[in-house]
């Protein structure tokens, strides 16, 4: 659902944060649709050439510095003045030092109240990441909501907002509602934020919700398994389906997330991590997403060198054929079959995928006869 915005003499006539909090209030549980794009302002970035980042990438964020201090040298400019003072110059999206450090070189107080001017007023959102740069710049625990909600605008101001909320007491349960209510690249700042907060309520999280199917699950998926302790959560003999759902989930990505992320190859534990949750599989309920996640594993671990994984070539077969053993039952077999003739939909995406199993039997095969040579 997207809102009526009116373009006035000055641009937009609503601002960012209401834009966030009317999208919010439609769905309180969800993501913004199409993170809140297009954006009320995106008409005027579009008709307006935008600054590109200076070729030395060091220089990025000055000039945005150099009008901050200009700013904050004049003790009675009120923050209004700022609210279209960025036009011209280059914006990161990310946490910048320069920035940064000309909020570090005025007063405390009067950063603060600028950054929150900025956020809750801005109707152009070059002056409203500014306004949230300025908040992340400081530890203030009561900027929580307004941080969280221009956050969920997540594609343009999720990186700061995880900045800034990583920083505060407090922020791992702040990082935890918004990762819940963001998609695309904005999960992913959030959830890279989240492994980097640590905590033992973060971990338990990011161990069962923190992937959601999206392809840039790849660009943190090694992140979650090595910051969540994945090893010690998958070895434990009381694992929950959440977990051992959300670990094949991990396993599948990583499987085949080279480019982007940490791979099973690159992972230390990979092998015990994927003995364990062959283990759990063969005790669980069969699904068609359990079937495919459990296909995708075996399918890896027939085509790559044993040596990659970290075990030694009898292991891997052994381990191989785990998964086959339970590919290979009945009620798996069933169950896959029945629910991708009962949704057509995910028939149409995930099929194509089901083919690994018989690809796996045949290198399976292969593998078992090079072993027995």
């Amino acid at each position: 659902m997207s809102v009526a915005t009116e373009l006035g003499p000055l641009g937009p006539q609503i601002t960012l944060f209401d834009y966030a909090v009317h999208l919010h209030q439609q769905d309180p549980d969800s993501p913004l649709p199409r993170d809140g794009e297009p954006y009320p302002d995106d008409e005027l970035h579009r008709q307006r050439a935008q600054p590109h980042p200076p070729e030395d990438r060091r220089l990025a964020g000055a000039d945005v510095a150099h009008i901050l201090d200009s700013h904050f040298a004049k003790p009675e400019a009120p923050p209004s003045a700022l609210a279209n003072a960025f036009h011209d110059v280059y914006v990161p999206i990310h946490h910048n030092e320069h920035i940064a450090a000309a909020a570090l070189r005025a007063d405390r107080h009067r950063v603060q109240q600028t950054g929150q001017w900025l956020v809750q007023h801005s109707t152009d959102r070059c002056s409203a990441i500014v306004g949230l740069a300025l908040l992340a710049a400081d530890w203030a625990e009561e900027d929580i909501p307004l941080i969280q909600t221009i956050g969920l605008l997540s594609n343009q101001f999720g990186p700061l907002a995880a900045h800034a909320l990583r920083r505060r007491r407090g922020g791992s349960e702040a990082l935890q509602w918004l990762a819940e209510r963001v998609t695309g690249w904005g999960r992913v700042y959030v959830i890279e934020a989240l492994c980097l907060a640590g905590g033992r309520a973060s971990r338990s999280w990011l161990l069962r919700h923190a992937c959601d199917g999206d392809f840039l699950n790849g660009y943190f998926a090694g992140k979650v398994a090595t910051s969540a302790h994945l090893h010690e959560a998958i070895t434990r003999a009381e694992a929950d389906d959440e977990v051992v759902d959300h670990t094949g989930q991990l396993l599948t990505i990583m499987a085949d997330c080279s480019g982007m992320g940490m791979t099973l190859e690159h992972y230390p534990p990979a092998h015990i991590v994927l003995q364990a949750y062959a283990s759990h599989l063969g005790r669980q309920t069969p699904t068609l997403s359990r079937y495919i996640n459990a296909a995708i594993i075996a399918d890896h671990l027939a085509q790559k060198p044993p040596e990659r994984l970290g075990c030694t070539l009898e292991h891997r077969d052994r381990l191989l054929q785990q998964y086959l053993a339970v590919l290979n039952r009945e009620d798996w077999s069933e169950t896959a079959r029945a629910e991708l003739a009962s949704d057509s939909w995910f028939a149409s995406n995930v099929a194509a995928r089901l083919h690994l199993r018989a690809f796996t039997s045949a290198n399976a095969a292969d593998a078992g006869t090079e072993s027995a040579e």
